[in-house]
C-alpha cells in the first residue's frame, strides 16, 4: 500500500523563489561556500560568452554608471537651457522697464518676445485702459467672448489652433498650428481677478505650444507683462 505521507519536498518542490528567499535571509551562505562564487558562470549580455559572477557584476555597475552619467548630462543640459531662458527673460523685462512711452509698450512687448524667444507670431490686446489710450490699436477689436475667455484662464493655455477670435490679431492667422494664450491680470497666476488683456504666441509648428508642455515659464512672462502694462490702466 503506497505511503500517504510522502516527503514534503516531493509534494512541494523547491522553487526559484524559495531559493532566492533563502539566500536573501542567509547572507552568510556564500561566506560558508565561497568556492561557489568563483564557480558561477553567467552569460554576458554584450558578447554572449560565459563570464564569472564578479565580471557580470562589474558589467552591471558600468551600465548603472553610464545611466547616471546620461542623467547628469540631461540635468546639466536642462540647467543650461533654463539659464539661457532666464537671461532672455531678464533682458526682455529690462527693455520693458526702460520704455518711457506707455502707448508704445504693447507693440514693444510683442516685438521683443518674438525676437528673443524666436516666436513666429505674437499678438496682444489690452482692454479697460485709460481714456488716453482707448483709441490705440491694441485697445480695439476685442469681443466680449474673448474677454470672458481670457478671464476664465487661471494659467496660460497651450494647444492647437481651434479658430479662436484672438487668432485674428496675428499677422498671418492661416499659418497658426499651435498657440499659447497668456491672460494678463493684476492678480498673481492662479488668481480669478478678471483679465485686462491677452497675450498670444503662435507658431506654424503644431508641437511648439502643445497641450502637455509646462506653463511655469509662460506664467512668469504673463506676470511681468501684466505688471509692465499697468500704466495703461
Amino acid at each position: 500500500m503506497p505511503n500517504s505521507h510522502l516527503p514534503s519536498a516531493i509534494n512541494n518542490p523547491i522553487t526559484e523563489d524559495d531559493i532566492a528567499n533563502y539566500l536573501a535571509n542567509a547572507p552568510d551562505f556564500f561566506e560558508r561556500h565561497a568556492e561557489m562564487l568563483a564557480a558561477v558562470q553567467l552569460t554576458s549580455p554584450h558578447s554572449r560568452r560565459a563570464v564569472s559572477l564578479q565580471e557580470r557584476q562589474a558589467d552591471m555597475l558600468r551600465e548603472k554608471i553610464k545611466m547616471l552619467e546620461l542623467r547628469i548630462m540631461d540635468m546639466m543640459r536642462n540647467a543650461n537651457e533654463n539659464m539661457v531662458l532666464a537671461d532672455k527673460l531678464l533682458q526682455w523685462a529690462r527693455t520693458l522697464f526702460l520704455n518711457t512711452d506707455p502707448a508704445a509698450l504693447p507693440d514693444l512687448m510683442a516685438d521683443e518676445l518674438a525676437d528673443l524667444f524666436v516666436v513666429p507670431q505674437v499678438g496682444i490686446k489690452v482692454w479697460g485702459v485709460d481714456a488716453a489710450y482707448a483709441g490705440e490699436p491694441f485697445a480695439q477689436g476685442v469681443s466680449d467672448d474673448t474677454k470672458v475667455f481670457a478671464s476664465s484662464l487661471t494659467e496660460p493655455f497651450c494647444g492647437v489652433n481651434t479658430g479662436l477670435d484672438a487668432i485674428a490679431w496675428l499677422p498671418d492667422p492661416e499659418a497658426v498650428a499651435s498657440l499659447a494664450m497668456l491672460p494678463l491680470r493684476a492678480g498673481p497666476v492662479g488668481s480669478t481677478v478678471p483679465a485686462f488683456g491677452l497675450l498670444v504666441l503662435a507658431s506654424p509648428d503644431a508641437q511648439r505650444f502643445n497641450s502637455t508642455m509646462g506653463t511655469d515659464f509662460l506664467a512668469r512672462v504673463a506676470e511681468l507683462a501684466s505688471a509692465a502694462l499697468s500704466p495703461l490702466r
